[in-house]
C-alpha cells in the first residue's frame, strides 16, 4: 500500500487538536492535498497559523465541553495536544496538559459518534520519562475503553526543524541496535523524522480500521503500513 496513493481512500471529515503545532501544521496541509475537508481546533485569534483551506473552530483543547458540540459532522478525530519538548521538570504539565486534554477529546469523541480516532501517544516501556509514559498510557487505556475504532502511535523523538540534537547519538543507537541485549529497546525508541509522522498520521486518516491498532517506531518509519485490527 503506498502511503502517497489515495485513489482508493474516501474523503474524510477531520477534526484536528493540536494543529498550530508542530506536526499539525504539516499534517493539515498533507490531509488537504490529499482532498479532506480539515477542521482545527483554536484558540481565538490564532486561526491565522492555520494553513490555507483549514477551517478553524474556536475553543479550548483543556476544556472539551468548548467545542464538543462542533465536532460533528467530522469522522476522524486526531489527537495531537501536548507539553512541546517534553522533558522530566514538565511532571505536573503532562498531566494539567497532556492528560486534560488527551481524556477530554477522548470522552467528547466517543459521545459524538466519531468513527475514528487517532491518539499521538509515546514509546513503552521506556528507562526514562516514566511521568510523561504514564500520562500517554492511561489515555489509551481510556480510549480502548470507550469501544472506538482507534489507530494509537507509540513514537519517542520527531526529528525537525527545533528538534535537531539527537542526531548526535545516532551512532550510539546504531551500536545498540546490533547488541542482543539492547536490540529491542533500541529499535522501539529509536529516531523518527517530522516527515514520517506526518506520512503515518496522513495515512492512518486515508485508511481508518476496525478496532485498535498499534504502530511504533518500526511501523512509523514503515511509512504508516497498517494491518486492520491489530492490536
Amino acid at each position: 500500500m503506498s502511503v502517497m496513493a489515495t485513489s482508493n481512500s474516501a474523503r474524510h471529515s477531520v477534526f484536528i487538536a493540536g494543529g498550530t503545532g508542530y506536526l499539525g501544521r504539516p499534517l493539515i496541509s498533507l490531509l488537504l492535498e490529499r482532498g479532506h475537508e480539515v477542521r482545527a481546533l483554536v484558540r481565538p485569534g490564532s486561526a491565522r497559523k492555520l494553513p490555507s483551506g483549514c477551517i478553524p473552530v474556536l475553543g479550548n483543547a483543556l476544556d472539551a465541553r468548548s467545542y464538543a458540540v462542533q465536532i460533528p459532522p467530522s469522522d476522524t478525530f486526531v489527537q495531537l495536544v501536548g507539553v512541546s519538548h517534553p522533558n522530566p521538570s514538565k511532571t505536573a504539565e503532562f498531566r494539567s496538559i497532556d492528560f486534560a486534554s488527551g481524556s477530554g477529546a477522548i470522552k467528547a469523541a466517543a459521545e459524538a459518534s466519531i468513527k475514528h480516532f487517532i491518539y499521538l501517544s509515546v514509546a513503552h516501556p521506556a528507562p526514562m520519562m516514566k511521568a510523561y509514559v504514564q500520562v500517554r498510557a492511561e489515555c489509551e487505556a481510556l480510549l480502548r475503553a470507550t469501544g472506538m475504532n482507534a489507530t494509537i502511535l507509540r513514537p519517542w523523538y520527531v526529528l525537525g526543524p527545533g528538534h535537531r540534537w539527537p542526531y548526535a547519538i545516532i551512532p550510539m543507537y546504531w551500536l545498540f541496535s546490533l547488541l542482543p541485549a539492547t536490540r529491542e529497546g533500541a529499535r522501539r525508541l529509536g529516531l523518527v523524522t517530522l516527515r514520517q509522522m506526518t506520512l503515518t498520521l496522513a495515512n492512518a486518516v486515508d485508511h481508518p480500521c476496525e478496532g485498535v491498532r498499534v504502530a511504533g517506531v518500526p511501523e512509523i518509519r514503515q511509512y504508516g503500513s497498517f494491518a486492520s485490527g491489530t492490536t
